[in-house]
C-alpha cells in the first residue's frame, strides 16, 4: 500500500507522537509499504517527506517549540501532492493540517483513517485549565467537528481513550491498537556510574510540562525514609525545565536531567531501580511500557484521566493521584521489598510481550486495509451513524 501520514508534530525525537509516527513509518516500510510523511519537518535527502510551513504563534513561538511542536499552516498544493495517488491518508493530530488533508482526501477519492495522541487536558493544562469539565468538553467537541466526525476509523492506543471517545459520542469506529515497544527496550546486563553505584534509583521519561506531575515525584522523594539514597533521573525536555531543576535542588540528590536517545534510555532503565509515573494526563504512556518491558516495577497514578494506571498488576503499582505522602510510602514499600521486587518485575516482563511493536503493526495494517474496503463500498469518509461498536486488538487498558 501507499500510506500518506498526517502529523504536524514531527521531527526530532523529543515527544512520544514523533517517536509513535517515527517507529510506524519504520515498520510500515519494513513490510514492504510506500509511506509518505506530511509535517514541517524539512527532509531534502528523501522524496516520500512533503514539507508543509510552520505555523507562526507571533510571541509564543518559544513556548511552542520548547513542547516539540511545530503546527503547520494550510498548503493544498503540497496535500494534494502527498495524497495523489496513495491508497489510505492516516491523520495523527486534529490539527489544521489533519483538517485540510480530510478536504483533498475527499476530493481525491481517497480513504482516510485517523488517531487520538492528544487528549484534550494535553492542550487546556497550557491555559491551566485540565481540571476544568467544561473546557475539556468543548476540545472534544472541538476535535470531533474538525477531524474525527470525518473519518470512519480512529486508532485508540488503549480502551481507556476508546472509551472516553465513546462516552463523548464519537461516531467512528475505533481500532484499541498499542503504539507498541519496539526491540531496543528489553531487560539486560547494564552497568551503571560510579557515582550511582550505592544509589536507589528511580525513572521518569517524560516531558517538562505541568500535567506530567515531575513536582509531584520531587516531592514524594523529599518525604522518604530514604530520600539520601534516592536518585531520580529524569530523561525529557521542555517548558518546564528549569522549574522543575528548581525544586529538584533541593533533593540530597539533584535529579538528573537530560534527552536521551532510546539506546541510552534503554542502557539507563536496565540499570535503574524503579519507575514511577505520576503523570495525570496520558493516553497510554509507551514510556511506562517501555521501563516495564527492560523489568522496572512501576509506581502509577491512579489519575482517572490517565490510562497508565491500567498497567498496574499489584496494588502497591498505583498509588492516588496528586497525594505525594502516598507515592512517597509506595516508593518506601519497594525499597524495602526487594525480594517482591524482583518477583514482580518478572510478571511486567511477561505481561510486557503483549505490547511487542509487531503486533501492533499487524493490527494498523488491518485497519488500512479495513478502511480501503468499506470506502470502496460506502465511497466517503464520513462516520456514520449506527457505527459504535468496537474493533479491537488486544485489550491495552
Amino acid at each position: 500500500m501507499i500510506i500518506t501520514l498526517i502529523c504536524d508534530v514531527y521531527g526530532e525525537q523529543n515527544n512520544g507522537t514523533t517517536i509513535t509516527a517515527t517507529r510506524l513509518i519504520e515498520g510500515l516500510k519494513k513490510r514492504g509499504h510506500t509511506v509518505r510523511m506530511v509535517s514541517t519537518m524539512k527532509n531534502t535527502d528523501d522524496p516520500m517527506y512533503y514539507t508543509v510551513p510552520t505555523r507562526s504563534f507571533g510571541p509564543f513561538n518559544n513556548y511552542v517549540a520548547s513542547n516539540g511542536v511545530k503546527l503547520a499552516k494550510k498548503d493544498l498544493v503540497t496535500l494534494r501532492r502527498a495524497i495523489n495517488g496513495a491508497d489510505v491518508v492516516h491523520i495523527m493530530m486534529p490539527f489544521k493540517t489533519g483538517k485540510y488533508a480530510i478536504q483533498v482526501a475527499d476530493e481525491l477519492g481517497v480513504p482516510v483513517t485517523s488517531a487520538f495522541h492528544v487528549q484534550p487536558e494535553n492542550v487546556t493544562a497550557h491555559f491551566f485549565l485540565q481540571k476544568s469539565k467544561l473546557a475539556n468538553n468543548m476540545m472534544y467537541r472541538y476535535f470531533d467537528h474538525k477531524i474525527y466526525n470525518h473519518t470512519n476509523f480512529v486508532h485508540c492506543p488503549t480502551e481507556f481513550i476508546a472509551r472516553q471517545l465513546d462516552e463523548h459520542k464519537y461516531k467512528a469506529r475505533k481500532y484499541v491498537i498499542s503504539n507498541g515497544v519496539v526491540p531496543t527496550f528489553h531487560k539486560f546486563e547494564s552497568s551503571r556510574p560510579k557515582d550511582l553505584q550505592d544509589k536507589f534509583i528511580i525513572m521518569f521519561v517524560g516531558r517538562y510540562s505541568r500535567e506530567k506531575r515531575h513536582d509531584l515525584l520531587i516531592e514524594a522523594v523529599s518525604y522518604s525514609k530514604y530520600r539520601d539514597k534516592i536518585q531520580l533521573i529524569l530523561p525529557g525536555c521542555g517548558p518546564l525545565k528549569n522549574k522543575i531543576t528548581k525544586l529538584g535542588a533541593n533533593l540530597p540528590n539533584p535529579p538528573i536531567m537530560t534527552f536521551m536517545n532510546k539506546d541510552d534510555l534503554s542502557k539507563t532503565l536496565n540499570y535503574a531501580d524503579l519507575y514511577v509515573h505520576p503523570a495525570d494526563v496520558e493516553i497510554e504512556a509507551i514510556s511506562c511500557l517501555e521501563a516495564i518491558s527492560c523489568g522496572l516495577v512501576p509506581v502509577i497514578s491512579n489519575s482517572p484521566k490517565s490510562a497508565t494506571k491500567h498497567f498496574a498488576l499489584h496494588p502497591n503499582n498505583l498509588f492516588e493521584a496528586g497525594n505525594a505522602m502516598d507515592l512517597s510510602k509506595k516508593i518506601d514499600y519497594w525499597i524495602e521489598h526487594s525480594k517482591e521486587k524482583a518477583k514482580v518485575s518478572s510478571e511486567y516482563l511477561e505481561y510486557a510481550k503483549q505490547f511487542e511493536i509487531e503486533h501492533c503493526l499487524d493490527e494498523m495494517e488491518q485497519m488500512f486495509k479495513d478502511a480501503v474496503s468499506e470506502y470502496k463500498v460506502r465511497g466517503k469518509n464520513l462516520a456514520c451513524d449506527g457505527l459504535d461498536q468496537f474493533k479491537t486488538g488486544t485489550d491495552k487498558g
